[in-house]
C-alpha cells in the first residue's frame, strides 16, 4: 500500500509540480510585461512605416505597437578587448537589432527587462540578453563582423523581450551606425489578438496581418507561443507521461486499499466478533480498520512528496533562467502542490478504506463468531462440473474453476493485473519511442566510418571562430571529394558545413537559424523526411521540422537565408527531421550557394567504408592523399547521448516498476485470502492425496485465466495510452515526430506483452501458492 501510494504520489506532485513551476514564470513576466503576442518583421524595401502601422487595424488586432526599425540576422563576434582573453574574438552568433523611444519604458506593449547593468545612452552602446553573450565580458564589446567596416558597440546592459522580439537594444543613434555601416533596416509591429490561445489561433492572426499588408512584404514573425516553447519546451516534455503514470498509481491506489482492507477484514472476522463482544462499537472497529490502511498510506505519501521534489530539481534545469531569474536552482515545487497532491490522495485513500471498514463495523457479533472459512456451498459449482470434464489435470481444472466461486474477488484481481498490464504496455512503448529517438539523434549528419576535416582543425575547441571568420579554416570541397574517391575502400562520401548563413524570419530567440551547405550524397546516412521531397536543383532546399512549425513553412513557400549582408532566396520542398545539428536547421546544395555568388563552407567529410576496410588502414592511405590538401581523417568517435531522453527514459522505467510490483502485490493480497478462506478445502484436498505440486498448479492456474484477460484488455488500453502521450510530448518540444518514432509497436513486442497479464498475475500467487503447498493436512482440517 505504501508503494502504491507513494508511486502515485511521486506521479502526481512531478507532474502538477512541472506545469506550475515551468508555465507560471513565462505566464507571469508575459502578463506583468504586456507580452506581444506576435512580433512582425516587415521588408523596408516593400513597406512603408505608415503601411506597416496601418496593419494595427487589421481582422482579431486588439492592441499594437510600432512600428520600430530593426535589423535581423546580423552576425557577431566579442571584441578583442575581453578581459578573458579565451573569449576574445570568438564567435556570437546572429543577433537582430532593434531600437525603441524609451528602451526602458514601464507602460505600453512588450516591456523590455534589464536584468544587469544599464539602458544604452550613447551611439556606441548596446544592451544584449545574457544569453547572447558571454558573461564573462559584460562592460566589453561585441562586434558586427558581417557588416564593412566591422562596427563595434559597448555591451552596458543585458536586458531582453519576453517574447524575443529582437535580441539586441540600441539606441536610435546607434541603430543609425548600423545601416550605414549596411545593415538591412526593417519595420517592426508588434500585435495582441482578440483569439491568440493556440499555435492554429496566432497562424490565422499572423494571415490577417500579412493580408493588410502590401503583398509579400511580410518576412518573418515571432509567436509567443514559440518563445514560450523555448522557455519551458523540455520540462514540459516529462508533464504528459508524468499524468498518465499519475492518474494509473491513483487509480491502483484506490483499488489496492480497497483489496488489502477487504482483506484485512475477511481474514480478521472472528477477530471482529471477539472486539465487539469485548464492548467495542461499530465506529471503533470501523475506525481500527481504517487506520490500518491510513498508516502505511501516509509513509507513502510523505516519501513520494519528497521523491518529486527531488526529481524536478534536475528536470527543471534552466527554465526560468530563460525567464529572468536569478538562477535555474530557484525552481522548485510550489509549497501548495507538495500540500494539496498528499492531502488530496490521502483523502481518497480514507474514503476507499471507509468504505469496507463500517462493513465490518456493521457485521453482527455471532455471525462474526461462528462464520466458517469455506465458500458458500454452491459458489461456482457449475463451473466445477464444466472444468472437469476438459482433458486436463484435475488441479489444473479446479483452478481454472475456482474464479467463478468468488467473481467480484476475481474481478478485483484482474482489475490489479489490467493496470499492471497498461503501465508495462505504455512504458515499453514509450522506451521503444525514445530510444528510436536518441538512434534519429545520431543520424544524417552525425553516421559516419570516418570523418574529415581541415588539418588546422584539430585539436582546436569547437565553435571557437564563426563560419565567416577568416580564422576559420574550410575544406577545398572538390579536392577532398577527388582525393576520397580515389582512396581504395571508399564507399561513399559527403562534405558539409555551417554556411554563416542564416534565415530571414526565423525566431530570434533561443538558438539560431543555421544554414548548412552539402555536396555529395548523403541518402545512406538514413536522414528522414516528414513531408516533400529532398532537393534537386540549384535554388532548392529542406527546413527542419522545428524550425518549420515554429515560423509557419510549408513546402513550397520562399524562404530567405543572409550571409554576410548578402540575400539570397529558397524555395523549400522537403521538412526534414533531423536534430543532430540543432533545432533550427535549412539544408541546401553547395552548388545554390555558388551560383548566387555567395561561399558554401564545407567543413567536415563524413566517409562510409566498404565492408570488410579496417579503419586504420583506410585511414593511412587516406591521409597520404589528404594531407598536401590541408585535410586531416579523424576517427568517428559518436555523438553524446539526449541527456533529457535519457533521464525520462530512467523515470519511465522506475515509475513502470513500481506499478508492476504494485499490481502483483494487489494479487497475493486477494490470492492469500482466498487461500486463507479455503484453507479445510485445502485440507480435504490433501487428505484425499493432491501433492503440493498439484496444489500450486491449482492456485496458480486460478489466477492464469484472469491475468490473459487482463492482458488482452489492458494490451490495447495501453497502446492507446502511449499513443496518446508520445505525440503532445513531440509537441511540447516543437516537433512532430516521424512514423519511424511514432510507430513504436510490433509483433515482437505485442505478443509477449500479451502475455504480461499472466506473468504478472503468477509473480502475485507464487508465494501464497507456495505457502499453501507447505500447509500441513491435520491443520488445515482443524481450522474449521
Amino acid at each position: 500500500m505504501a508503494l502504491t501510494t507513494f508511486a502515485a504520489v511521486t506521479s502526481s506532485v512531478l507532474s502538477l509540480g512541472l506545469l506550475t513551476v515551468v508555465q507560471a514564470p513565462f505566464e507571469h513576466a508575459f502578463s506583468a510585461r504586456n507580452g506581444a503576442h506576435l512580433a512582425v518583421q516587415f521588408d523596408g524595401s516593400k513597406v512603408t512605416a505608415a503601411q506597416a502601422a496601418a496593419t494595427a487595424h487589421a481582422a482579431g488586432v486588439t492592441e499594437a505597437a510600432g512600428p520600430y526599425p530593426v535589423a535581423a540576422a546580423l552576425d557577431t563576434t566579442i571584441g578583442m578587448d575581453c578581459s578573458k582573453k579565451d573569449w576574445a574574438g570568438h564567435d556570437n552568433g546572429p543577433i537582430t537589432v532593434t531600437t525603441r523611444p524609451d528602451l526602458g519604458s514601464t507602460s505600453g506593449m512588450d516591456q523590455l527587462a534589464l536584468t544587469q547593468g544599464r539602458w544604452p545612452t550613447s551611439p556606441g552602446e548596446i544592451a544584449l540578453p545574457w544569453q547572447h553573450y558571454a558573461a564573462d565580458c559584460f562592460g566589453d564589446s561585441v562586434v558586427f563582423s558581417s557588416l564593412p567596416g566591422k562596427p563595434s558597440f559597448k555591451v552596458v546592459g543585458f536586458a531582453d523581450s519576453v517574447t524575443d522580439s529582437a535580441t539586441a537594444f540600441a539606441t536610435a543613434d546607434g541603430f543609425a551606425r548600423l545601416t550605414a555601416a549596411g545593415a538591412k533596416s526593417d519595420e517592426q509591429m508588434l500585435y495582441r489578438f482578440a483569439k491568440a490561445g493556440t499555435a492554429a489561433d496566432i497562424a490565422t492572426d499572423k494571415q490577417a496581418v500579412a493580408a493588410a499588408a502590401p503583398a509579400g512584404s511580410v518576412e518573418g514573425a515571432q509567436s509567443y507561443v514559440t518563445a514560450e516553447q523555448q522557455a519551458t519546451g523540455n520540462a514540459k516534455a516529462y508533464v504528459p507521461f508524468l499524468i498518465a503514470f499519475g492518474i494509473l498509481g491513483l487509480f491502483m491506489s484506490v483499488l489496492i486499499i480497497s483489496i488489502v482492507v477487504s482483506g484485512a477484514v475477511a481474514s480478521g472476522i472472528r477477530r471482529i466478533g471477539i472486539l465487539k463482544s469485548l464492548g467495542f462499537t461499530p465506529s471503533q472497529v470501523a475506525r481500527a480498520y481504517t487506520a490500518q490502511a491510513m498508516i502505511p498510506a501516509a509513509l507513502g505519501l510523505v516519501l513520494g512528496t519528497v521523491f518529486g521534489n527531488l526529481l524536478a530539481v534536475p528536470i527543471l534545469g534552466g527554465a526560468t533562467r530563460q525567464l529572468g531569474a536569478a538562477s535555474a536552482a530557484s525552481a522548485t515545487i510550489p509549497l501548495w502542490v507538495s500540500a494539496v497532491v498528499p492531502l488530496g490522495t490521502l483523502l481518497i485513500v480514507g474514503v476507499t478504506a471507509l468504505i469496507p471498514a463500517l462493513r465490518a463495523g456493521r457485521m453482527p457479533t455471532v455471525r462474526a463468531l461462528v462464520v466458517g472459512r469455506a465458500p458458500k456451498a454452491g459458489g461456482g459449482q457449475a463451473a466445477r462440473r464444466l472444468a472437469s470434464r476438459l482433458p486436463l489435470p484435475r488441479a489444473v481444472s479446479l483452478g481454472l474453476a475456482q474464479p467463478f466461486a468468488r467473481p467480484a474477488r476475481a474481478v478485483l484481481v484482474g482489475v490489479a493485473v489490467l493496470f499492471g498490464v497498461v503501465s508495462a504496455t505504455f512504458a515499453v512503448g514509450l522506451e521503444t519511442g525514445f530510444n528510436k529517438y536518441l538512434d534519429v539523434s545520431t543520424s544524417g549528419f552525425n553516421v559516419a566510418s570516418e570523418l574529415v576535416i581541415p588539418a588546422a582543425d584539430v585539436g582546436v575547441p569547437w565553435g571557437l571562430y564563426g563560419p565567416n571568420d577568416p580564422r576559420n579554416p574550410h575544406l577545398d570541397a572538390a579536392e577532398v571529394a577527388a582525393a576520397l574517391a580515389r582512396t581504395p575502400g571508399t564507399k561513399a562520401a559527403f562534405g558539409w558545413g555551417d554556411s554563416g548563413a542564416t534565415m530571414v524570419g526565423a525566431p530570434p530567440g533561443g538558438e539560431p537559424a543555421k544554414v548548412f551547405t552539402v555536396t555529395g550524397d548523403f541518402s545512406w546516412t538514413d536522414m528522414e523526411l516528414l513531408s516533400g521531397r529532398w532537393y534537386s536543383e540549384p535554388g532548392e532546399a529542406v527546413v527542419g521540422d522545428k524550425l518549420a512549425t515554429a515560423v509557419g513553412i510549408h513546402v513550397g513557400d520562399d524562404v530567405a537565408v543572409v550571409q554576410q549582408n548578402k540575400q539570397l532566396s529558397l524555395k523549400v520542398v522537403g521538412i526534414n527531421f533531423d536534430i543532430s545539428q540543432g533545432d533550427y536547421t535549412v539544408m541546401t546544395d553547395a552548388a545554390t550557394f555558388t551560383a548566387a555568388g555567395l561561399t558554401p563552407h564545407i567543413d567536415q567529410f563524413n566517409v562510409e567504408l566498404a565492408d570488410n576496410v579496417n579503419g586504420s588502414d583506410w585511414s593511412a592511405s587516406a591521409a597520404a592523399a589528404l594531407t598536401p590538401l590541408n585535410a586531416s581523417v579523424q576517427s568517428n568517435s559518436g555523438w553524446g547521448k539526449n541527456i533529457v531522453v535519457i533521464t525520462m527514459g530512467a523515470l519511465v522505467a522506475t515509475l513502470t516498476l513500481m506499478m508492476i510490483a504494485v499490481a502483483a502485490l494487489g494479487v497475493l493480497s486477494m490470492v492469500v485470502q482466498d487461500t486463507r478462506e479455503r484453507v479445510h478445502d485445502l485440507g480435504i484436498l490433501k487428505a484425499l492425496g493432491m501433492t503440493p505440486k498439484q496444489t500450486v498448479a491449482m492456485v496458480l492456474t486460478s489466477v492464469t485465466l484472469t491475468g490473459l484477460i487482463a492482458g488482452l484488455i489492458g494490451v490495447p488500453l495501453g497502446v492507446a495510452v502511449e499513443k496518446a502521450t508520445l505525440t503532445p510530448m513531440g509537441n511540447a518540444i516543437g516537433r512532430h515526430l516521424p512514423p519511424s518514432v511514432s510507430h513504436t509497436y510490433t509483433a515482437g513486442l505485442l505478443v509477449p506483452l500479451l502475455a504480461g497479464g499472466i506473468v504478472i498475475a503468477l509473480l502475485g500467487a507464487l508465494l501464497p501458492a507456495s505457502r499453501a503447498a507447505r500447509s500441513r493436512t491435520a491443520t488445515a482440517l482443524r481450522t474449521e
